[in-house]
């Protein structure tokens, strides 16, 4: 218990003294954290909106579809429902193809299935606002009412027939809006689709009145729900043509719309992890010289190599660990909304599962260790005697390099001198502004790939929903991004003019002026900081390619030109007010400070 105790107040008195960079790996962990587990839960989660919403709205087995009406439709559909694998059906009923267009001229094409007013045993739309249907009335699926701003008590036309909306449900026979077509007039491709409900002679009389194309379809209940696929092979063999489509099929078509947002959440939050390791290692790095002789002192007290190890890596994976606890409930907070961008399905999502829970955590406990690991190597290595010495590296002697840079103005001197003494801490600056860049590569890519609205004919008065999901997540992805890349950027430069106040101190007894100094610690950021943004459009655009389609569009060169150039801007201008007020601290007091 001694030890523990020890090791406790230890790592709280050393959080107390360095309260921003306990910050700092608090927010980093926290950010990669939730962002990791939103995309490792999205399948889980949406298969649960699923499953609840099938057992809410006693949703069918297999949905048997007869694209091509005719008389020998209604015996093979028959002889479905009386399949022995078969304990209860709905229908068979009409599905209509139509348009519909709202009193503000908004147009969709959409399905009309022919109901009973009272709801059978198989199929049976949860009414969410408003009742069930009437004769002259219609119900909208809810995430196509979601979608058209439409409420009950609203009127839409229906191919030219003007309707009450008496009602608003959910249903898990069909696929999400816009996918509630199922298949296409005659058996075609669909299109984006909403869905509505009539009564059976409304249905039929809006096909007969507009010569509408009509498929017919009958909802089964089997015996054993998983055996969807035996029950297809089994009954696939008519000569009428029939589609089948399982439960599996529609919760997997739920995914759809989330395709891309499970690699933006994960790729992401692995670019976010690499930033949160760059930036605490560079606070680590910064603090090296104190950690050191920290474990100097302990060392000279009695410490054991494992106590020391325990108190220094103690800190930081405490921080972590909060971290990744900070992230996991994030998580579960806005999950909902990510898994779910319509409003087609009901339930409650369940948050990130054991797996997700232990793959963050892992996750959390890597930036930690990655972070810490080599300054806490050095501290446990280093003599006690040189520990508590503290004496400054000796930087190597270049001629040949101290004649070159001699030729060189006095900014870019400093800073090409500050660069050349920390060849790790340019390393870091440049993998950050690569991983920047990277970002806003994918983003702007994929604000140029080219899309279908959800209305009429592909227009626009429907956005697409799928596409401005995938944009916001990768929207906000990319300013988590940019703001961990703004901190590490500023925490570069602070951490620099702080090590390197003696050495400019003395490049002003020797002449340069405040302003040249400034110069000069921001060009330290800007030399690593250029190969970063020039690597990072490359790797960015090859990155997206993993997961983009074949035939996905480039971003135009000048858009990925102005992102590097943009980057590069911003790091000068966020290097210069830490540079600034580094460079105007006394020379005197510097220099004494120093020697005392």
């Amino acid at each position: 218990m001694g030890s523990i105790v020890l090791v406790v107040r230890l790592v709280l008195a050393d959080v107390r003294r360095h309260k921003v960079q306990a910050a700092m790996l608090l927010l980093a962990v926290t950010v990669a954290t939730a962002t990791m587990a939103l995309g490792l839960s999205l399948r889980g989660v949406s298969e649960a909106l699923y499953e609840q919403t099938r057992a809410a709205t006693a949703g069918p087995d297999v949905v048997a579809l007869a694209p091509d009406p005719g008389p020998a439709v209604a015996p093979a559909l028959a002889s479905l429902a009386n399949a022995p694998e078969v304990i209860a059906h709905h229908g068979p009923y009409r599905i209509v193809y139509a348009d519909l267009t709202t009193r503000d001229s908004t147009s969709s094409p959409v399905v009309v299935h022919g109901f009973a007013e009272t709801p059978g045993t198989v199929n049976r739309p949860l009414v969410t606002s408003g009742h069930w249907v009437r004769p002259g009335g219609t119900v909208l699926e809810r995430g196509f009412a979601t979608a058209l701003g439409i409420s009950v008590g609203d009127h839409v036309t229906i191919a030219g027939r003007s309707y009450p909306v008496v009602g608003i449900a959910v249903t898990a026979a069909t696929s999400i809006y816009p996918w509630a077509a199922q298949i296409g007039p005659g058996g075609g491709p669909d299109d984006y689709t909403g869905l509505a409900w009539m009564t059976r002679s409304d249905a039929r009389t809006l096909a007969a009145s507009r010569d509408l194309p009509v498929t017919m379809a009958l909802d089964l209940k089997l015996r054993d729900p998983a055996a969807t696929q035996a029950f297809r092979d089994a009954h696939d063999i008519s000569t009428t043509r029939i589609n089948f489509h399982s439960w599996q099929f529609k919760a997997e078509q739920d995914m759809v719309i989330l395709k891309n947002s499970q690699p933006i959440l994960v790729v992401g939050s692995w670019l976010l992890s690499f930033l949160a390791i760059t930036g605490v290692a560079a606070l680590a790095a910064g603090r090296a010289v104190e950690q050191t002789r920290r474990a100097g002192l302990l060392k000279a007290v009695g410490a054991t190599p494992g106590l020391i190890a325990a108190v220094l890596f103690t800190e930081y994976l405490a921080l972590a660990l909060a971290g990744d606890a900070l992230g996991l409930v994030i998580a579960r907070l806005t999950v909902p909304a990510i898994a779910s961008p319509t409003a087609s399905r009901i339930g409650d999502a369940t948050g990130p599962v054991g797996a997700t829970v232990a793959t963050a955590t892992v996750l959390a406990v890597a930036v930690a260790v990655l972070s810490t690991l080599r300054p806490t190597l050095r501290a446990m290595r280093t003599a006690t005697v040189t520990a508590l010495a503290a004496t400054a590296h000796q930087p190597r002697h270049r001629p040949w390099l101290t004649a070159l840079s001699s030729l060189l103005p006095t900014p870019l001197l400093l800073g090409l001198r500050l660069t050349a003494r920390r060849p790790g801490r340019a390393v870091l600056q440049a993998c950050s502004t690569a991983t920047t860049v990277i970002a806003i590569v994918a983003l702007l890519t994929l604000y140029a790939q080219p899309e279908r609205g959800y209305g009429l004919d592909g227009s626009f008065t429907l956005p697409n929903l799928r596409g401005e999901h995938d944009r916001q997540l990768m929207l906000t992805v990319t300013i988590l991004l940019i703001a961990l890349a703004v901190v590490n950027t500023i925490t570069l430069t602070w951490t620099t003019a702080i090590e390197a106040r003696a050495n400019m101190a003395i490049a002003r007894t020797l002449g340069a002026t405040p302003g040249q100094i400034t110069a000069g610690l921001s060009t330290a950021q800007l030399l690593p900081a250029l190969p970063g943004a020039v690597i990072g459009v490359p790797l960015g655009g090859g990155l997206l390619s993993l997961f983009a389609a074949p035939n996905a569009a480039e971003a135009p060169s000048s858009w990925l030109l102005g992102a590097a150039l943009a980057t590069l801007l911003a790091t000068a201008a966020l290097t210069a007010l830490p540079a600034r007020l580094a460079a105007r601290r006394p020379v005197a007091q510097t220099l004494s400070a120093e020697t005392a």
